[in-house]
């Protein structure tokens, strides 16, 4: 199976079966009962089960699905997801590479170098963009492809892999059960850190976890009101004093009440860290510190919240945080409002830092565990399932050919 095909039926279900049903009507149309030709026969062993919807789900008496049937509902509610928050990347990205291959049909040097161009402009990051070209030069060798159209998937296939070249789980929580978990936002202002806190609190409450939030934030006006806001909307406890008062502080009681409270995730808001202003990132470390001593190797996770909307400065941002403390993970805000949704590949290779969350909308359930692959499946979205399809027809076409000749591989109805 192709790695398009594998997406498209893994994000939004096969297509196969409504073609088949039109050979097998085709058909009957023709006098040829179904369940007397061997074509009809072939095209019956190709049938795939359609995509399940939850009103098809089949429930056991318990009002139960089975895992698979789960797990492939959700799988194309997150594929539903990315392809509706990455628009905006998508018809970017695509309009670009079919632009691109329209203007040259062989691979060559010149392509190469107008393809390099065209991902730095998507904000691709240089480096990642000379491996990813470099890896398609020697691929293209390897499989001795001439002409750009078939590329395409080798372009996509690559872009996975170099986000997974590390770590295929780089991506998943350092949670556990157990334990108090901590986890630590940082990011400047205006990123959106406060939102994340609150839908990443209503994604761990709808798990069945007991939340809390704690107000570190004490010196940006309205800040810990507006935590405060985030909290009764989803239901947490807030732990704050006043405005201006230590952040160590507020993090060390929030610890403590969290710790009576048997909380399952401490999530602490920090002030909005400008990377220039020292002072500030000396404040974070102390927090850092007061954590630690608390609750042994915590903090669990530092999550920096980058605003997707701002390209290269959020990678700029990243570079800053990493210097002066240990980011495990980036929560990439606003990518729906963006263009140039390829700066999650810029981050991910040149940091060396893991995409664990991305904002796809304005909704609570609109944060997202990133997966590279449904990431990449709302990028070029379009473009898999028109190439897929056209597969299909291809293979229709012959099955039609086929139909009218009363003949399939290795077999003819006429008499010898």
């Amino acid at each position: 199976m192709s790695f398009f095909k594998r997406l498209k039926d893994k994000f939004s279900g096969s297509s196969e079966e409504p073609k088949q049903q039109e050979e097998l009507e085709q058909l009957e149309s023709d006098g040829q009962p179904q369940e007397d030709s061997e074509v009809a026969e072939q095209v019956e062993q190709k049938e795939k089960k359609k995509p399940k919807k939850l009103k098809e789900a089949d429930f056991d008496e318990d009002g139960l699905i089975s895992i698979e049937d789960f797990e492939e509902i959700e799988a194309q509610q997150l594929g539903a997801k990315f392809r509706a928050g990455l628009e905006k990347s998508r018809e970017n990205f695509q309009a670009q590479l079919n632009n691109l291959i329209a203007r040259y049909r062989k691979v060559d040097e010149d392509f190469f170098e107008a393809l390099e161009e065209m991902l730095i402009t998507a904000d691709v990051g240089f480096n990642t963009v000379m491996q990813l070209v470099e890896e398609l030069r020697d691929e293209a060798k390897r499989r001795n492809i001439t002409e750009t159209e078939d590329l395409r998937e080798v372009i996509v296939e690559k872009i996975v892999e170099i986000y997974h070249q590390d770590d295929e789980h780089s991506e998943v929580m350092n949670l556990e059960d157990g334990r108090l978990n901590v986890i630590l936002m940082v990011g400047v202002n205006g990123v959106g850190k406060t939102t994340t806190i609150g839908k990443l609190a209503h994604r761990y409450q709808a798990e069945g976890k007991k939340v809390m939030l704690a107000a570190g934030d004490t010196f940006r006006a309205g800040a810990i009101e507006q935590l405060k806001v985030w909290g009764e909307r989803v239901g947490v406890e807030v732990t704050s004093q006043s405005e201006g008062s230590d952040p160590a502080a507020v993090m060390y009681d929030a610890i403590n009440a969290a710790k009576s409270k048997g909380v399952d995730i401490l999530i602490c808001d920090t002030a909005g860290r400008l990377q220039n202003k020292s002072n500030l990132m000396n404040e974070l470390e102390k927090v850092k510190r007061v954590i630690g001593r608390a609750v042994p190797d915590a903090p669990h996770e530092v999550l920096l919240c980058l605003d997707a909307t701002t390209g290269q400065n959020a990678l700029s941002q990243a570079k800053s945080f990493k210097e002066v403390t240990n980011v495990t993970g980036i929560v990439l805000t606003k990518l729906d409002g963006t263009a140039k949704g390829g700066i999650v590949l810029a981050i991910r290779n040149e940091l060396h830092i893991p995409v664990k969350y991305v904002g796809l909308g304005e909704k609570l359930d609109d944060l997202q565990p990133f997966n590279p692959e449904s990431y990449v499946y709302g990028l070029f979205a379009d473009m898999i399932e028109q190439n897929v399809e056209v597969s299909e027809d291809g293979d229709s076409e012959l099955t039609s050919d086929q139909l009218n000749t009363g003949s399939v591989e290795g077999r003819s109805d006429e008499p010898k």
